[in-house]
């Protein structure tokens, strides 16, 4: 059979090239189809992926405080009622209503974390303070005081219900012609109150320290061991942290006091009234921080003594176990001066007892007098060895002297 009779005929060509062409050309589709889908399939989930981050970013700030432009807040008009029309107030209605700076809101938008820090900012119609868990801005007609997230106090605490029924009372006894009224200025009533509500909190938070403290140098008088050693490092920690709070509302209280012009411009009533005050005209304000600044010196001054006394009990419980250590040390001395000067009871009998003539064999006394000069030169040099370490006990820094002024 020749080859000629497998090949088409001319008009076989025709349709098997245009069914071929149409297979590619279905092929070639399908394939850029699947690309398309495959990328599109790439950008949607990269864009999925953009938009949950985003969320999640939006999510932490919202439950951390930051960036979500909303602060919780209660408001305080100046006859010491809660305004209940605002929970939370933006950000940006903070700076431009009440005169404030972005900066100014950093500490009050990080108030999640233990913010140890105080700080007070006078700006020209409001007072913006920071101390310890609270943190308020006041002016003269209303007080705004923020709520410090994860600050350890709840709003439902009794100590921040004890804070807000202490501030409405003091902002509703103003000035009156009433017996037992405050003739303090609106704006110093609200900084009274906080004062007042921080140092007691100091005040408790030292009691329950030192009652720990005090326990634990009790207990460590009659015996010492690792768990007591353990709760004292633990309230060393604590005392020292307080020791921190107090020192920085100290310090708070003294740059405040040594700047008049700071202190002239917190008379937020007298200057909405248009009365300035000058240099040394702040008397009431200067009475106030001061009689401040004696309380928390002495919280301070009892802190530091606490943690003197704790540093006190540590330096004699290591010298306490120094000493164990060295009479340990001393005993195995003993032992082994001891095993030293057996050693020449058993050179004498090992000479004795040599299986070599001697004139000792032929004597009747040979053992006795082996034995008594072995028990003579084990006692000898036991003494000795004693009598040399206790002369080395004895060595003091005057013995030290001594000898170098001989030399």
């Amino acid at each position: 059979m020749s080859f000629n009779k497998f090949i088409f005929p001319n008009a076989i060509i025709p349709q098997v090239l245009k069914q071929y062409s149409s297979f590619i050309r279905t092929n070639l589709t399908s394939i850029i189809a699947i690309k398309c889908l495959r990328n599109y399939s790439i950008v949607t989930d990269v864009t999925a992926t953009r938009l949950l981050q985003k969320n999640l970013i939006q999510a932490n700030n919202m439950l951390s405080g930051y960036g979500s432009g909303v602060i919780g807040c209660t408001v305080l008009d100046i006859n010491g009622n809660i305004d209940k029309s605002f929970n939370e107030m933006k950000r940006e209605e903070l700076v431009s209503k009440h005169g404030l700076l972005p900066r100014d809101l950093r500490k009050i938008e990080k108030s999640k974390q233990n913010d140890l820090v105080p700080s007070l900012l006078v700006r020209q119609n409001s007072i913006l303070i920071s101390l310890l868990n609270y943190k308020a801005l006041i002016q003269p007609n209303m007080v705004i005081t923020f709520n410090s997230i994860g600050s350890g106090i709840s709003l439902h605490s009794s100590a921040h219900v004890s804070f807000m029924n202490d501030l409405q009372s003091r902002l509703k006894n103003s000035t009156t012609n009433e017996v037992g009224s405050d003739p303090l200025p609106y704006e110093f009533r609200a900084l009274e109150a906080i004062f007042i509500s921080a140092l007691s909190n100091l005040t408790s938070e030292l009691k329950v320290l030192l009652a720990v403290s005090d326990g634990v140098l009790n207990d460590l008088e009659f015996s010492i061991t690792r768990d007591k050693l353990r709760l004292l490092l633990i309230q060393n920690k604590k005392l020292s942290i307080f020791y921190k709070k107090a020192s920085l509302v100290r310090e708070l209280i003294d740059d405040l006091l040594e700047q008049d012009d700071v202190l002239c411009e917190m008379y937020l009533s007298d200057k909405k009234l248009g009365i300035e005050h000058y240099e040394d005209d702040h008397t009431e304000v200067e009475m106030l921080l001061e009689t401040y600044h004696n309380h928390i010196d002495e919280l301070v001054q009892l802190g530091e003594n606490a943690i003197s006394n704790v540093k006190t009990t540590e330096e004699i419980i290591n010298i306490i176990l120094d000493s164990n250590r060295n009479q340990l040390m001393l005993l195995g001395i003993k032992f082994s001066l001891g095993l030293l000067s057996l050693g020449c009871a058993i050179f004498v009998g090992a000479a004795y007892g040599m299986n070599l003539e001697n004139f000792i064999e032929e004597t009747n006394y040979g053992f006795v007098g082996a034995s008594v000069i072995g028990a003579i030169a084990t006692i000898w040099l036991y003494v000795v060895g004693v009598r040399t370490l206790h002369r080395l006990q004895k060595v003091s820094l005057l013995h030290h002297m001594n000898k170098n002024v001989k030399k």
